[in-house]
């Protein structure tokens, strides 16, 4: 893929209309407001909604109902609203009607007068009947009445005062529909002074919200070369030297957006300040910006991305190679070696060590033991209580080997003796009373099981050569992975294409590199060298990406090449023991226990 050069200060493009963000004349708006029983959700609840949808200033619909609050209207709030107890008793409880009220908020933008208070009832009344809530943008008329009214003009921001001032032709008067068409109204009057301070986009919205420092505003140029596509991008220092990397859909959009949107993060705003330009790396793919992001990361270990601050975090399960071998967590592993991993983090590696432990046999010591043993070895309290074999005193004839080789077995092959031992094991807890020890070492099989798991799941991909698509709109998306390794994906048009994109890699990856398919098959190899691979050896996060890509519903093997396949009698068929963890433990617990035998 050829990646055009970044734009060099004091060069000027004039952007389309659609790559600079959302006018917010096209932006649809549903302004909500409530009525309620008292002022805290925990202690009180909603007995109307009102909502008005607008688009470039014009209602498209509205939404109004009467809701039973399920309790008594205290009568400060009859007389402020007029609602009353025998209004609501024949009206829909929260739960009948949150379904249509979602439905027609849809993905628009929420607009509320003092918005905490109404997203608070709403939120907690999904959280408590289970719907999800959609996470819409959300705008507080007050905020936008801070910065556009004067004291002098609204020397309080209540909505009564804001509608004196706009002159609106509904008259707010504490009932849930009237008083959200007064906030529309005044949302749009407080528009029309906003665009004559650059407040024109959506995307300019969050500015007013959290207002960008001038010295980082004036910065906001080094967006205007960034192409609107999906990719990766680099801020660079003073010294060219990468100081961020991500990833967005949207290029352009989301350099943008630290430009025009109040950065809370302290590290983002220090890189703002330092950076001097921005490098796009545009990519046919959302994989491809991905596995693209974590290989500049690791090339360039940028100082504020969280994530090469700390590489150390990923963590293994690993018998070391030495003559008595024992289990150790490490943060790294070399080739095929006989390992458990990647952990989901160091303690669920700890988990997975002390499972294992528990079985006996394995020795714990950390002490690099000798074929032969020294003399004047001395045995540990493991020892004496049967727990291991003693390598250090009887060398190899205390039938470690023997230990050691199941125990391998287990971590690269089938795990099915140890989470049956493991499994009785739990159960005597169990029959104790000792909960807490069932508890912890169905955490440790769980945490062995998924190890195992993702050791072999991974495995299988470093064995082949695979080629894969997927339908995304009307194109489709090929990616070609060499031996866990990504070679490059395309976008085509018509499943006739998707051979020929992949051909078109395949030679680009044995030549070293280049254009590809007119630019639509991108190699991540690409970006004129800068943003490589670190070798052939592909990154585990790179290996864990593709094998996410290729396991979505939907998308489809076009070739494979070698062997791809876990083992039959591997760690995919205790995957319950994983559930027992993510979801409900002692249900699934349970149901493992009946099938136990046959497992």
């Amino acid at each position: 893929m050829v990646v055009p050069a970044p734009l060099e200060p004091g060069v000027a493009i004039q952007p389309g209309l659609d790559e600079i963000g959302e006018p917010l004349s096209s932006v649809t708006f549903v302004t909500v407001d409530l009525e309620t029983t008292g002022g805290s959700p925990r202690t009180s609840a909603i007995t109307e909604i009102g909502a008005v949808k607008t688009r470039g200033g014009e209602v498209i619909g509205e939404f109004q109902t009467l809701v039973d609050p399920g309790m008594p209207i205290p009568p400060m709030i009859v007389a402020l609203t007029g609602i009353t107890n025998a209004m609501v008793a024949s009206a829909p409880r929260i739960e009948e009607v949150l379904p249509s009220f979602l439905e027609f908020a849809g993905k628009a933008v929420l607009v509320a007068h003092n918005a905490p208070f109404d997203m608070g009832f709403l939120k907690a009344a999904c959280r408590e009947h289970g719907y999800r809530w959609p996470g819409s943008e959300v705008v507080d008329t007050v905020t936008l009445a801070r910065r556009c009214t004067t004291n002098e003009e609204a020397p309080n921001k209540k909505l009564s005062t804001l509608a004196r001032v706009f002159g609106t032709e509904v008259t707010p008067n504490h009932r849930a529909l009237d008083d959200a068409r007064a906030t529309s109204e005044i949302m749009h009057h407080m528009f029309e002074r906003l665009a004559a301070w650059g407040i024109t986009h959506r995307e300019d919205l969050d500015a007013l919200r959290n207002p960008v420092p001038p010295s980082i505003r004036r910065k906001a140029w080094l967006a205007d070369a960034v192409p609107a596509r999906p990719g990766a991008y680099a801020f660079r220092g003073p010294n060219d030297e990468v100081l961020y990397v991500g990833t967005s859909k949207n290029l352009r959009a989301r350099v943008k957006s630290y430009f025009t949107r109040g950065e809370q993060r302290r590290s983002i705003r220090d890189m703002l300040e330092l950076a001097v330009r921005v490098e796009a790396f545009p990519t046919a793919t959302e994989l491809e910006a991905n596995v693209l992001e974590i290989r500049m990361i690791e090339r360039h270990r940028p100082r504020y991305n969280r994530r090469s601050m700390r590489p150390e975090r990923t963590a293994w399960v690993r018998l070391t190679d030495e003559a008595f071998p024992r289990l150790s967590v490490v943060r790294s592993v070399t080739g095929e070696s006989a390992h458990v991993g990647p952990m989901r983090g160091a303690g669920d590696a700890r988990l997975a060590v002390e499972a294992l432990h528990e079985l006996g046999g394995v020795r714990t010591c950390t002490t690099r033991l000798p074929l032969a043993p020294r003399r004047g070895a001395r045995v540990c309290l493991l020892a004496d209580l049967g727990s291991c074999s003693a390598p250090c005193l009887h060398g190899e004839a205390s039938g470690y080997g023997d230990v050691a080789a199941s125990l391998r077995d287990a971590i690269v092959g089938d795990p099915s003796p140890v989470v049956a031992a493991l499994a009785e094991r739990i159960t005597e807890f169990a029959g104790r009373l000792e909960f807490e020890r069932a508890s912890a070492l169905r955490d440790g099989v769980s945490a062995l099981v998924a190890g195992v798991a993702e050791a072999q799941r991974l495995a299988a991909l470093r064995r082949v050569t695979l080629v894969a698509a997927r339908r995304t709109g009307d194109a489709w998306e090929v990616a070609v992975a060499i031996r866990g390794r990504l070679a490059g994906t395309a976008s085509v048009r018509g499943g006739a294409a998707v051979a020929a994109a992949a051909s078109c890699i395949l030679a680009e990856d044995e030549g070293g590199g280049g254009d590809t398919s007119g630019g639509d098959a991108a190699g991540v190899d690409a970006a004129g060298g800068d943003a490589a691979g670190v070798g052939a050896v592909p990154l585990i996060e790179e290996q864990q990406l593709i094998a996410a890509w290729i396991e979505r519903p939907g998308t489809r093997l076009v070739s494979v090449e070698g062997e791809w396949a876990q083992p039959v009698a591997g760690a995919g068929r205790h995957g319950m023991w994983i559930e027992a963890r993510r979801e409900d433990r002692e249900r699934v617990w349970d149901a493992y226990a009946r099938t136990a035998s046959g497992a």
